[in-house]
């Protein structure tokens, strides 16, 4: 944080930065292009409670995660399978820039929509940003959303991708990375074959309600049966880590990024400064959101440290689990989790944690763990 050196999992992703020195550039294959949306006042009232949603939004982004597991046996499948979801046309949006590698070859067109701070967007990029693929972005506005209400679901990342059957709606971090990940094995497949082995499903939870997920999007699809180089070991293992990722790791994160209302306010000046805000909102209401999104999330944080059964010591708690990230990565006498690269795991890790790059937590982290000569 305070080097300029690239630290070792960084040195292998080719990211677009925030602020200037969390910038990781890779032999310039990438050019920015910035929209310049013009956008109306509205009255004191709504920029308010604008502001308090933008920062409502933003922040449980960290936390909002629910995926069936084998540890809760109560859960049971109900017989409703949603189809694929395609758009003949693409959609009326402004691109925010373009992350353009010339040495591409996968032959995709995508278009990611995201909130550049949100820690499953920013797992998606360090899987495109590693292997190298050109992709756009469309930076979504977290209250109105109106780049992504063409969408049956209102959530991001969602991603797009240009087929012979029109627009591929892709949703769910881990599925998107899963389905990418599958077809770079051999980009002659079917992306669209491909993803339909995720199917999304209802289920009835414990508690009694009725809800979502996606079928096997931990798992990769292979045409011609598990490469020589895989075993079911490291597949089950690079499994295990990434659901630990999802489900253990990223709800450590508001915690302790809004500890304090000191650190709720820099990680909310974080967010407008690598977001943009200044130049997409008039001061004034970028202030608002920043100090209100920032007074707000430093209430719901509390809320959250008691749903994940957090004690008032959070710093601890995200130290044992990168500790424990470190320990695991270690027993591998590898650079990576995934021997000398990264694999999912490794890059779903990364992600998660790259989302607190510009907040007090992320240097506490790298001060008071093993974590920094990983990542």
């Amino acid at each position: 944080m305070t080097s300029n050196k690239l630290p070792m999992l960084g040195r292998c992703l080719v990211r677009w930065g925030g602020p200037e020195g969390l910038s990781r550039q890779f032999a310039g294959n990438f050019v920015r292009f910035s929209s310049n949306t013009a956008r109306k006042s509205s009255s004191p009232l709504k920029l308010t409670l604008k502001g308090m949603g933008i920062g409502l939004v933003l922040g449980t982004g960290y936390a909002g995660y629910t995926f069936v597991t084998e540890s809760n046996p109560k859960a049971h499948l109900v017989n409703e399978k949603e189809e694929l979801f395609f758009l003949e046309s693409f959609p009326n949006v402004k691109l925010t820039r373009r992350i353009v590698n010339p040495e591409d070859k996968s032959g995709l067109k995508i278009t990611l929509f995201q909130y550049q701070t949100c820690p499953f967007c920013c797992k998606v990029r360090a899987f495109l940003d590693y292997h190298g693929i050109s992709y756009d972005i469309v930076e979504v506005d977290a209250v109105l959303r109106q780049d992504i209400k063409w969408s049956p679901s209102k959530k991001v990342p969602t991603m797009l991708i240009k087929t012979d059957k029109g627009f591929l709606q892709l949703t769910d971090s881990s599925m998107i990375v899963s389905v990418l990940s599958s077809f770079l094995r051999d980009t002659k497949q079917d992306i669209v074959e491909l993803a339909s082995f995720y199917p999304n499903i209802s289920f009835i939870d414990e508690s009694g309600k009725k809800k979502a997920d996606i079928m096997n999007k931990y798992f990769l699809m292979f045409k011609d049966g598990t490469p020589r180089s895989m075993t079911k070991e490291i597949l089950e293992e690079e499994r295990k880590w990434r659901t630990w990722a999802d489900n253990h790791l990223v709800h450590l994160i508001s915690p302790n990024v809004y500890r304090t209302r000191q650190e709720a306010l820099e990680t909310f000046e974080w967010f407008s400064e690598v977001g943009e805000w200044s130049e997409h909102f008039p001061q004034w209401e970028r202030n608002l959101m920043v100090y209100m999104g920032a007074a707000a999330m430093w209430l719901i944080a509390k809320r959250l440290k008691k749903r994940h059964d957090l004690s008032d010591d959070v710093r601890g708690h995200i130290y044992d689990a990168l500790d424990k990230w470190v320990e695991v990565v270690e027993k591998k006498k590898s650079p990576f989790f995934g021997g000398k690269k990264p694999n999912l795991a490794d890059l779903a890790v990364f992600g998660v944690l790259s989302s607190m790059e510009g907040c007090q937590a992320f240097v506490d982290c790298l001060e008071n763990t093993r974590v920094a000569g990983w990542f």
